[in-house]
């Protein structure tokens, strides 16, 4: 069975962890494979405009597979630096690939996110939880550390401090105390969270893609570049926004007063 289905909805690809027996964990053979395939696909298709993320089932994603690492099998097995190559080589692509996506992405968190499982819902560019959502970040908990770029990432979403606090003491917080500390945006009904996630994301979708897609890789490389550089890409990637008949269609739609229809030219 495969890990990630795929449904379009219109523009909007609706992405499903899809190993509800065992909350969706992940780090099994084949998943860097699996997930890095479906998002070089979306990568390369210039009719999709934004990626919808959830899990199947009651979880979003239970994290690393507790199972085979007490076995220690699969991710898990091997001496220490055939550990190492095995995240570098499986997990690491499930997070890489996911991060990579050149359009904008929505974490759709249905259920309990931990560990790794909190991590792949930070490597989207927007969160919204459910409101029986849990989020924990509980490596220390098994005698591990944040192994798949958690330790990078969490901190410049909710904060340095709020981070430690998460990681230090392994606790797992509520969905409404995710959204007061900014892990997520907002706060759905469990049953209203994959419609709200579909109508963002379509709303999302409405916007010219070529300039989306730049506009995401700007926003991206601003959070660690220096200003000089931001100001280089920006200059270069408004040229190329300028030249597209997408930015003749939205001047147009202004002036005429109408809903602009980007066709993605």
């Amino acid at each position: 069975m495969s890990l990630l289905t795929v449904e379009m909805h219109g523009a909007v690809a609706l992405l499903t962890l899809n190993r509800p027996e065992a909350m969706n964990a992940l780090g099994a053979p084949g998943d860097g494979d699996q997930v890095q395939k479906v998002c070089d696909e979306i990568n390369d298709d210039q009719s999709v405009r934004c990626v919808v993320l959830t899990g199947a089932g009651r979880a979003f994603s239970a994290g690393g597979d507790v199972k085979a690492m007490k076995a220690r099998e699969g991710a898990f097995a091997g001496g220490g630096v055939g550990i190492r190559d095995n995240y570098r080589k499986n997990i690491h692509r499930v997070v890489r690939s996911i991060y990579g996506l050149e359009v904008p992405t929505i974490a759709a968190v249905n259920g309990p996110a931990i560990g790794l499982g909190c991590d792949v819902a930070c490597m989207c560019d927007i969160r919204i939880s459910s409101d029986q959502a849990r989020f924990g970040v509980t490596f220390l908990k098994l005698g591990l550390i944040p192994g798949d770029g958690g330790a990078w990432l969490l901190p410049r979403i909710i904060g340095q401090d709020r981070a430690a606090q998460l990681l230090f003491t392994g606790d797992v917080i509520d969905a409404k105390t995710a959204e007061a500390w900014r892990l997520v945006t907002s706060v759905s009904p469990h049953d209203q969270l994959i419609a709200d996630a579909l109508a963002l994301g379509q709303k999302i979708a409405a916007q010219p893609p070529h300039a989306l897609r730049l506009a995401k890789n700007l926003l991206r490389h601003g959070a660690t570049t220096t200003y000089d550089t931001l100001m280089d890409m920006s200059a270069a990637s408004q040229a190329i926004a300028h030249l597209t008949d997408d930015h003749m269609e939205g001047v147009n739609a202004l002036l005429e007063k109408r809903v602009a229809d980007f066709k993605g030219r």
